[in-house]
């Protein structure tokens, strides 16, 4: 059975009051939902990554990054690399965020070296991925989704996807309101499976949890969580408000 997954992105918000207070709020909030086979994530900036550990101590919330360079040290002024953030318990970051490759110039080849030292250092990835506005409307998704796995991905071994949580996001529909429909969501899913599935192997396939990111909120959560290959949800704005989230993770 895979893993259900709620992941709450909180981006370039919180400061280190207002995560450490998120946190409590949020472990109150979850404290008696049943959560077998759900884990429930959330991921502060950098600066607060430590005192957030600390804060969902005694918990099932982890806490992980939103970032992580590849190399080990050097001269990458405002990087963080891997043995730092296992330094403060930190063993799961998120890789490809579309903010990442959009504002920051991320490419397939940087994000596939950043896989590798996620590996090499045995931790794990959210990678994300998804297709433009205008991808969709030229009826290239398809196309664009599978590119950029094989890219950044499938140079892995099958053993290798163990550590690997995929996290499809419909660029059009992150901030924006608009939203994939439950149907729309599956449809790419199961495609995403299925190249998989040719690639490496069904029982790869099927092992790997895939989340849904663009403007999930309570509302349409348990909509889009039903859909057979959809495994949860990678969360934004709505992760910055208990209410919301412990709405959408009651929903999966």
């Amino acid at each position: 059975m895979r893993t259900k997954i709620v992941a709450g992105n909180w981006k370039l918000n919180n400061n280190k009051e207002e995560s450490k207070s998120l946190i409590k709020s949020l472990k109150k909030a979850i404290k008696n939902l049943p959560l077998e086979n759900t884990r429930v994530i959330v991921a502060p900036t950098f600066v607060n990554l430590s005192s957030s550990v600390k804060a969902a101590k005694k918990s099932v919330i982890e806490v992980v990054a939103q970032n992580m360079h590849q190399a080990k040290n050097g001269a990458y002024t405002g990087e963080v690399s891997a043995d730092m953030l296992k330094a403060i318990g930190v063993e799961t970051v998120i890789l490809g965020h579309s903010e990442r490759r959009t504002y920051f110039n991320e490419t397939d080849a940087a994000l596939a070296e950043k896989v590798d030292a996620v590996l090499e250092n045995g931790m794990e990835t959210i990678f994300c991925f998804g297709e433009l506005l205008e991808d969709r409307k030229s009826d290239n998704h398809f196309k664009v989704v599978e590119s950029q796995l094989s890219n950044a991905l499938f140079h892995l071994e099958a053993k290798d996807w163990g550590s690997i949580i995929l996290a499809y996001e419909p660029v059009w529909a992150i901030g924006t309101g608009e939203t994939a429909s439950p149907e729309q969501a599956q449809e790419m899913h199961a495609f995403i499976r299925s190249i998989i599935e040719k690639k490496y192997s069904k029982e790869v396939a099927d092992n790997v949890s895939i989340l849904y990111g663009g403007s999930v909120k309570p509302a349409n959560a348990e909509e889009i969580f039903s859909k057979p290959d959809v495994d949860g949800g990678l969360i934004g704005g709505a992760a910055l408000k208990v209410e919301d989230f412990t709405g959408i993770i009651n929903a999966i």
